[in-house]
């Protein structure tokens, strides 16, 4: 099986004759990795691809440097040793929150939560930015998949207070009253680690 690196990133450079239109390549033929990829980005979404955990730690070093970020907030003790690890103060009032994730949805680019990452509090109540963990066989076909997963991976204890981050810039307007307020709207940056 190729990496989903290889199969993302690892395409030959088309000519411009060769170059396919949106028209003969459309979303629902694109693999599902590639799909996920290019809608959450589309909606804003900031990824990075890494293929070992070195690289994972040099992003998110990269990250916080980049937005000024001097602190963050994380409850995951493996994700407090990666802050650690570069001497990255863990605060309460953190402007950003560094957070692992169920599942990745691929048929709209969203990233699905529950209470294993955010406890029992709102989405809402979070920072607006977020930096999250995530590894490539987290990826969903849909969010009933995502749900599905999640209680195949948790019969015992289902895990509550599920959410999904479905839009990757809080601050875009839009004019559509359902809209206001963007409850479900971050500024998030996505690291997805290579299972290997």
């Amino acid at each position: 099986m190729n990496s989903f690196f290889s199969k993302f990133f690892g395409k030959k450079k088309k000519t411009p004759e060769q170059e396919e239109t949106p028209e003969q390549n459309p979303i629902s033929e694109m693999e599902p990795d590639e799909r996920f990829v290019h809608l959450f980005k589309q909606k804003g979404g900031k990824f990075l691809y890494c293929e070992n955990h070195r690289e994972v730690l040099e992003y998110l070093q990269k990250i916080l440097e980049e937005n000024i970020w001097e602190s963050v907030y994380c409850t995951h003790d493996e994700l407090k040793k990666d802050l650690r690890s570069i001497d990255v103060p863990i605060t309460n009032d953190a402007p950003v929150f560094y957070t692992k994730c169920e599942n990745l949805i691929v048929d709209d680019g969203s990233i699905l939560f529950s209470s294993n990452q955010l406890g029992e509090k709102r989405l809402n109540t979070y920072p607006e930015n977020f930096i999250v963990f995530a590894h490539t066989h987290q990826f969903a076909m849909s969010k009933d998949e995502g749900l599905s997963l999640i209680k195949f991976r948790f019969k015992d204890k289902i895990p509550s207070n599920i959410s999904a981050v479905t839009d990757y810039m809080p601050h875009k307007e839009d004019a559509h009253f359902l809209n206001y307020g963007k409850m479900n709207s971050k500024n998030l940056y996505l690291i997805l680690l290579e299972d290997l």
